[in-house]
């Protein structure tokens, strides 16, 4: 489960202004958003990046959250 979508409408950004900064069309952006698509590590720091760049204050971890179970075997 990732948080783009609420740190993104929090901040009062568009999906269309996301897609812009991050050069990736809509449907890939709505696929994370909606968890029909998972992001890769690169993915989810561009994505994080360019929230933070568009005027958002939100770490990778506030984005992505780890999962419980990693927290557990870490």
């Amino acid at each position: 489960m990732n948080r783009i979508a609420e740190h993104r409408e929090k901040a009062g950004i568009k999906q269309r202004q996301l897609v812009a900064a991050l050069g990736w069309t809509q449907t890939r952006i709505s696929n994370y958003e909606a968890g029909r698509r998972t992001a890769g590590l690169a993915e989810c720091r561009a994505i994080t990046a360019a929230l933070n760049q568009l005027g958002a204050a939100c770490s990778l971890d506030d984005v992505f959250p780890p999962e419980q179970d990693e927290i557990k075997a870490a």
